[in-house]
């Protein structure tokens, strides 16, 4: 879509009485508008079941024809996704383009898609998404010369036309799947270094535009300083698609690895979820979550539920999880507090940082243990080591060589076993 080009109506199926319908049609809206799309109009319709064919009732379709020609409108878009016949039915009965919820995530992700991985992705999950909807773009396209997201043009809508279109995108989604084999195996190969030097992983996610990228660059300035490597952040749906890794360092010497992950969304399409698996895995992977929630929002148990089931989709799960509540600036709550595994911060002003390290650390230290050494004169290596890696408490200069309080993993207190002072 062209930026600010675009006068879109938004229609909407409250079916059942759906709790969260509003706050869906709402960020629909907000969806739009990500790709630059002014909301001119929106309509709604409450049904036990919707319409197979047009997925809204025929006296809604009027409803939508008039609003449109009204507000001079030139797109209308479905917050579902719609099948392929739908949409073929909609765009005969509405002649205007009609796009679905999907057509519109997969839209943005590729306009957000920075990195030759993520811009791969996001093509295999359009791709898929427009192979079974072949025949309604070639009639589309005809009526408007142009199609969303695809990049196809039209080449007739004849059976064996259509039938080479298929071959031709099949070939294409293959070729992207090597692609992206080759990618993933590099990003296991990284993973079992990191396994390897044995840096925990501390992975942020969460739903899109909570704050995660934030908390990320708040937690590099607070441990590193004005000279750490910060990553994009900025208040807007989807900001953050590649997967960010940097390391953290505390003043103890210890140190972990924190990983920024794509963003959530209620129905977020299959293919993409699919498509961002591997990206994924650097959650799956992870020793910790950091389930970042934005408290400010009224519908923040609902966005917690979408993100505990999509990581539940791509295979996140039985990993130890903190929930950090930010922006708790905007709402009246007391912060920064610390219940348990849940703390209440606000990223933005920097506020509650150090509970959140204090809780990452005894989440993945606690295999940590103090103990008492005394290191021969003649062994300065490791006295020099224990300095440069771990957290040595004290040092004292003994007779018999230096006596160090020192803090280390108990994996590693077996290699210094005969210098533990027995005192």
């Amino acid at each position: 879509m062209d930026e600010l080009l675009e006068k879109a109506i938004l229609v909407g199926v409250n079916v059942n009485k759906d709790p969260h319908f509003d706050y869906s049609i709402e960020e629909l809206g907000n969806l739009a508008e990500a790709m630059g799309v002014e909301v001119v109009g929106v309509i709604t319709q409450n049904l036990a079941r919707v319409t197979s064919s047009h997925y809204v009732g025929t006296g809604k379709i009027k409803e939508i024809r008039s609003l449109y020609e009204a507000m001079d409108a030139n797109i209308v878009i479905f917050d579902v996704e719609l099948s392929p016949a739908q949409i073929r039915n909609l765009e005969e009965e509405l002649d205007c383009k009609v796009i679905d919820r999907t057509m519109l995530i997969l839209d943005i992700f590729a306009k957000r898609a920075k990195t030759n991985e993520a811009q791969m992705q996001v093509k295999i999950a359009q791709l898929q998404y427009m192979l079974p909807r072949l025949v309604g773009m070639n009639n589309s396209l005809s009526r408007q010369g142009g199609a969303t997201g695809g990049g196809f043009s039209n080449r007739g809508s004849g059976e064996t036309q259509l039938e080479l279109d298929r071959r031709k995108i099949e070939i294409q989604i293959s070729k992207i799947k090597r692609d992206l084999q080759v990618v993933k195996e590099q990003r296991d190969t990284q993973r079992k270094q990191r396994r390897k030097n044995r840096v925990p992983v501390v992975s942020l996610v969460g739903y899109t535009n909570a704050g995660k990228s934030t908390i990320m660059n708040q937690l590099l300035l607070m441990t590193k300083g004005e000279d750490s490597k910060q990553v994009f952040e900025k208040d807007m749906l989807f900001a953050t698609l590649e997967t960010a890794v940097r390391q953290i360092e505390l003043p103890d010497k210890k140190q972990f690895l924190l990983t920024d992950t794509v963003g959530f969304v209620s129905k977020l399409p299959h293919h993409l979820v699919k498509a961002f698996r591997s990206t994924l895995e650097e959650a799956r992977e992870a020793d910790l979550l950091l389930h970042v929630v934005d408290v400010s929002n009224d519908e923040n148990a609902f966005m917690v539920e979408v993100t505990n089931e999509t990581l539940k989709a791509v295979g996140v799960v039985d990993i130890p999880t903190i929930y950090v509540y930010n922006k708790a600036d905007a709402v009246e709550v007391v912060y920064p507090a610390v219940a348990k595994n849940k703390v209440w911060i606000s990223a933005k002003e920097g506020v509650g940082l150090d509970l959140l390290l204090e809780l990452i650390r005894k989440e993945i230290f606690d295999d940590y243990e103090t103990i008492d050494i005394i290191v021969p004169y003649d062994r300065g290596d490791i006295v020099s080591n224990l300095n440069e890696h771990a957290n040595v408490l004290t040092t004292k200069y003994e007779e018999e060589g230096t006596a160090l309080r020192v803090e280390i993993r108990s994996e590693d207190k077996a290699k210094l076993q005969q210098f533990i002072n027995k005192n």
